[in-house]
């Protein structure tokens, strides 16, 4: 009677959580203007815009009305967009001209133009503990710190390796992936010094990075097909859990308690992880072929991505062992991913799956 009653809690306890996590699905699909490459979405936190990276501009589409209100132009090779809500500004790294781009949040136009110390400025972030901005050098490996109100350069911080994707704590501590060393660095804003780089055990080319700020772990998307989980204060690896193909970005949703890893293949998946840090898949979502970046909206728990439909890729060469295929014109969309019940019950718009 006892075994029965205790296999009994047991189910109905399983079945309690599994209904507690929020399932997701491709909810529409929004056309959007212009046939250049993309790179990071950013969402504006506590408002309704969101900034996609698109070839030599930036898009601004508001997510209430899914439309696009405005672009900033003139960033070449764009990779990335930070904002500074309490300074009113925003910063764009331009990476062909190894510059960051700065513009007045509320009307979108450009105020001023900073040369990086480095060379193809890609993942930025602005620090609010510091009021910083961070732009990471792909090519010359550093990373290059802003003094967001003055616009002027702080310093320059050298790294061990290639930095991808970046993550932050409100205490100044940020992290870093290093690519091409299958390790993460830890940074702290204020001294402007590296002050540890832990490899990352079993993971291959990180890209994405996310952080659970309360529970203090690191999520590292890696090339492999797996996602890494990291005690943020000593670098140890707690876990790992298995991903798509061809991620390149990684959000973590702190009142879901899910990481995400965009993953190019056409699958979004959640991660999540018990309170030993042990990481299991709570769900693989379908989105498309190419959507590798993202975006997440912590109020509505809605994620953005972006992607186009796909040609033959051209034929190899030795320069280009892996050439990729070239998007279709007029297929550009952006992708909006939400929790099963909102889907269901809110009004569509744009195209449903």
């Amino acid at each position: 009677m006892l075994c029965w009653l205790a296999a009994g809690v047991g189910v109905l306890l399983a079945a309690s959580l599994a209904q507690a996590r929020p399932q997701y699905r491709l909810a529409r699909e929004v056309p959007l203007p212009g046939d250049e490459g993309w790179d990071y979405l950013t969402f504006e936190q506590g408002g309704h815009r969101l900034f996609v990276a698109h070839g030599t501009h930036v898009l601004v589409i508001d997510t209430d009305h899914m439309q696009v209100v405005g672009e900033i132009a003139d960033t070449p090779g764009v990779h990335g967009i930070a904002l500074a809500p309490a300074l009113g500004r925003g910063f764009i790294s331009a990476g062909r001209s190894s510059t960051i781009v700065v513009f007045d949040l509320k009307t979108l136009a450009r105020v001023a133009e900073i040369r990086s110390t480095g060379e193809g400025p890609d993942a930025i972030y602005y620090d609010a503990a510091t009021q910083r901005v961070f732009a990471f050098n792909g090519r010359s490996h550093d990373v290059t710190a802003i003094d967001a109100a003055r616009g002027t350069v702080a310093g320059t911080i050298a790294l061990a390796g290639k930095p991808e994707s970046v993550a932050g704590d409100a205490e100044g501590r940020l992290y870093v992936n290093l690519e091409d060393r299958g390790s993460i660095a830890a940074l702290d804003a204020r001294s402007l010094a590296v002050t540890a780089v832990w490899p990352v055990a079993g993971c291959e080319n990180p890209t994405g990075l996310a952080l659970d700020a309360r529970g203090q772990r690191l999520f590292a998307a890696c090339g492999n097909r797996v996602m890494a989980v990291l005690d943020a204060g000593s670098g140890r690896v707690l876990g790992s859990a298995p991903i798509g193909a061809g991620v390149d970005f990684a959000a973590y949703d702190p009142s879901a308690r899910l990481a995400f890893a965009s993953c190019g293949e056409g699958v979004l998946t959640a991660v999540t992880v018990t309170t030993a840090g042990s990481a299991q898949v709570a769900q693989s979502i379908p989105t498309r072929p190419g959507a590798r970046t993202m975006a997440l909206d912590e109020r509505t728990h809605r994620i953005f991505l972006v992607t186009a439909n796909f040609g033959a890729p051209p034929a190899a060469t030795p320069e280009q062992p892996h050439p990729r295929a070239p998007s279709l014109p007029g297929s550009f969309r952006l992708l909006v991913v939400e929790p099963y019940a909102r889907a269901m019950t809110q009004a569509p718009e744009g195209k449903r799956p």
